[in-house]
């Protein structure tokens, strides 16, 4: 799938809802809890959650391989993977000492 910055991408498995940040150029494979993400609005999901570590409302999720960077919007129970890798928690820079 193409993703675009501004896109609000929801999972199919659980309510986790996502926007797109950064996007890379090349098209890839966004899925929560393994299954993959589609374009809408966030809303009431069903299906099978995966027991994975869920996501964080207000939290940016990272790819260390390409530029990908989500923003969740709606948090859920499933984890969010891009092309079979785990998306990381995005960590604040360290601000400079003031010595």
């Amino acid at each position: 799938m193409k993703v675009e910055v501004g896109q609000t991408l929801v999972s199919v498995v659980d309510s986790t809802a996502v926007v797109v940040v950064r996007a890379p150029a090349a098209e890839v494979a966004l899925t929560c809890g393994g299954s993959g993400m589609v374009v809408g609005k966030p809303g009431a999901a069903t299906g099978p959650a995966d027991t994975g570590a869920g996501t964080v409302l207000g939290k940016r999720y990272v790819d260390g391989d390409t530029d990908l960077e989500v923003l969740c919007i709606k948090a859920g129970g499933a984890a969010l993977a891009l092309d079979g890798r785990a998306l990381a928690i995005k960590t604040a820079k360290p601000l400079p000492s003031s010595d």
